[in-house]
């Protein structure tokens, strides 16, 4: 059994394709959402429901902005 992150936390949708990242990519996927505005919550969720699966959030640019700026 591989470890997931529990995202229902967020109350935010969540690509099916995240649940296959390894346990690190999660952990930095969750962390990214946590820390979202509620206004970055809303494009995200907008983005999400309109690109369906062609979203690919290590592809956002809020999150290679996101992860450029953590380190």
């Amino acid at each position: 059994m591989t470890e997931q992150i529990n995202f229902e936390k967020l109350s935010l949708p969540i690509p099916e394709e995240v649940k296959t990242f390894s346990y690190e990519k999660q952990q930095e996927v969750f962390e990214y959402l946590s820390e979202m505005t509620i206004e970055q919550k809303k494009t995200y969720e907008i983005a999400v429901n309109h690109l369906a699966t062609s979203f690919n959030i290590h592809r956002s640019n809020g999150f290679i902005n996101w992860k450029k700026n953590k380190k």
